[in-house]
């Protein structure tokens, strides 16, 4: 192949299902498709799609050249991407990925510092918890992000760079019947819901320990806005690393709850995550200078 045209072709189809769609999806007539597929199948000595009545499917060859399509088409539009950054970085975009509790002050904080900086360049961030962003970055759907590293360190295909941790609290909406006790006891949390993101198994194991609960939490949710609204609006429970529930407790619109029994003294365990042996782009390379410049930005530890 002398372009990574057929391959775009090849992920089009695959991705609509259908040559009429795929064709009018990347700007040509159906016949330049169907010839662009067969030059690649031709190319490959090997069929890739089989064609029916009603679209196509993918056969096993398939299957395999579509998933190093999208890391060769990725891989393109992250060099292409570099090179235009090297001349000017406010024509870069950066692909960014965060855990929930990064995503709540750390990440953004420091997008928007970069932003002030660099109002021309183009950011994607993705929420998500570690195990998917350890993917995508091996994916090379994203450069770089922050998460919990707890369940990362030592693999040969990651740099990572640990950042502050932070204590974590429980904490609960104002008004919670619990407040009202003088002697709260561990037993009482038991009464009520507890919502968390998805736990690394160390504090999984802690949680359930302490509970006597095989799974702690009652709910799960990996988007940590959605949590502590849940909070603010009912009796449900959470945990988080101070740094993310700082602001709201100060605003009165969150209260902790006076009880740290050593079983559930977690802290959290952040991380700048990269591919091992892999360059940053500049504006990644600019992002991870603000990241560290707000990671030393600390709020006041929480008031027992």
């Amino acid at each position: 192949m002398n372009d990574l045209r057929q391959l775009r072709h090849f992920v089009a189809l695959a991705e609509h299902g259908h040559f009429a769609r795929a064709a009018e999806a990347v700007h040509l007539s159906q016949p330049a498709l169907t010839r662009s597929i067969q030059a690649l199948e031709n190319h490959l000595d090997c069929i890739l799609v089989n064609r029916h009545s009603r679209g196509i499917s993918l056969t096993a060859h398939g299957q395999l050249v579509l998933e190093h399509a999208r890391r060769l088409l990725a891989g393109s539009r992250a060099l292409d991407n570099a090179v235009s950054q090297l001349s000017n970085l406010e024509a870069g975009e950066l692909r960014l990925g965060a855990g929930p509790y990064p995503a709540a002050r750390l990440v953004p904080q420091a997008v928007g510092r970069l932003l002030q900086r660099y109002p021309k360049v183009r950011v994607r961030l993705d929420i998500a918890n570690w195990l998917e962003l350890r993917d995508a970055l091996l994916d090379t759907t994203i450069e770089l992000f922050v998460a919990d590293i707890r369940e990362l360190q030592g693999e040969p295909q990651l740099h990572i760079e640990p950042l502050h941790s932070h204590a974590g609290v429980l904490f609960c909406r104002p008004g919670h019947p619990l407040l009202e006790r003088r002697d709260l006891q561990l037993a009482n949390l038991l009464d009520f819901p507890l919502a968390g993101t998805q736990l690394p198994q160390e504090v999984a194991r802690s949680l359930s320990a302490a509970s006597g609960r095989e799974q702690p939490l009652s709910i799960q949710c990996d988007n940590f806005l959605v949590l502590k609204r849940l909070v603010a609006d009912s009796d449900v429970l959470s945990m988080a690393p101070w740094d993310v529930i700082a602001d709201e407790v100060a605003a009165g619109q969150l209260s902790l709850l006076p009880l740290a029994p050593k079983s559930l003294q977690q802290r959290s365990a952040y991380g700048l995550v990269s591919r091992a042996g892999h360059s940053l782009s500049p504006a990644a390379q600019a992002v991870v200078e603000e990241i560290r410049q707000v990671d030393r930005q600390l709020p006041p530890p929480p008031s027992r």
